[in-house]
């Protein structure tokens, strides 16, 4: 993988999350972290918002969902999988849950219409009946579950029986431009937080979330890779969104000293332009979509 500069990048990516692919309890300080890195609507869309708006009309695509199916989207964050369907099966009806108010807040403030609604709630104990949703969906938001196993059992009994669960999660460790770049410079400036690369991430390789599927008795599992492109008008379009402390990265960034911030950021900045005026530039993304079918039989 190279940078817009033709600079080859070196694949090295953190968990501040304290869950590991061995380590999937709820703690209160687990709760905490995850509060703080995953907060506010706005600062959330200004440093993912332009990947997931991309990644999730693909996702719904690849999921299958039709016109006038029930949905069910787990993590929807400030909505954008759930505009994705909207704008693309206006029939369907959607419920979003996730468990941070301002991004309910602001994916209600974002007016998709009354087939759509959204509300606070736990992907590990969702209140919904059994087969409830012809669909259910997650993007980008199964690695920070604590509780992965329950949130895929409980995503599985709310969708009826032949219906589909599907989700996706970035390649954290490989072809996610974005921040590859940021882990590779940060921990190269301080090897001594390698540990926090979010490399680290469960569930972030190729095969990792089909197996996860079969594991849990879902049919007619399918991942496969969906590879996006994204564009920064400039370097600090580039930039600015880390210092709004949200996910990993952003966190990261706010826990610098000013001096080490300054030096991440022209570290950053040398590797993405080189020595050249500051420019647009286009960086890849690749995620890990996984689907399969809630099995036919009684649960």
């Amino acid at each position: 993988m190279r940078t817009p500069t033709g600079v080859p990048i070196l694949l090295t990516s953190v968990v501040l999350v304290a869950s590991t692919a061995a380590d999937t309890r709820t703690t209160p300080r687990t709760a905490r972290t995850q509060a703080g890195m995953f907060s506010g609507g706005a600062a959330y869309e200004r440093f993912m918002g332009r990947w997931s708006a991309a990644l999730a009309p693909r996702l719904v695509q690849f999921s299958g969902v039709r016109d006038g199916d029930v949905v069910l989207d787990v993590g929807s964050g400030t909505g954008a999988l759930s505009a994705a369907i909207v704008a693309t099966r206006p029939s369907s009806r959607i419920i979003g849950v996730d468990p941070a108010e301002g991004y309910v807040a602001y994916a209600q403030a974002r007016h998709l219409g009354e087939r759509v609604r959204f509300e606070v709630g736990d992907a590990q104990q969702l209140r919904f009946d059994n087969g409830t949703f012809d669909h259910t969906l997650s993007l980008l938001v199964l690695n920070f579950i604590p509780d992965r196993a329950k949130a895929v059992a409980e995503m599985t009994r709310v969708t009826r029986p032949g219906g589909t669960i599907a989700a996706a999660v970035w390649d954290y460790g490989g072809d996610m431009e974005m921040l590859r770049v940021f882990w590779d410079e940060a921990i190269a400036l301080k090897p001594d937080m390698a540990n926090r690369d979010e490399r680290h991430m469960p569930l972030s390789r190729s095969g990792e979330l089909g197996a996860f599927w079969r594991k849990h008795r879902l049919e007619n599992v399918v991942e496969e890779p969906i590879v996006i492109q994204t564009g920064f008008s400039s370097f600090e379009d580039y930039w600015s969104p880390f210092l709004d402390r949200q996910g990993p990265a952003g966190a990261y960034v706010a826990s610098l000293a000013a001096a080490s911030r300054e030096q991440l950021r022209q570290r950053l900045r040398r590797r993405l332009l080189g020595r050249e005026p500051d420019r647009p530039f286009t960086l890849q993304a690749r995620a890990w979509a996984v689907r399969g079918t809630a099995p036919s039989s009684v649960r």
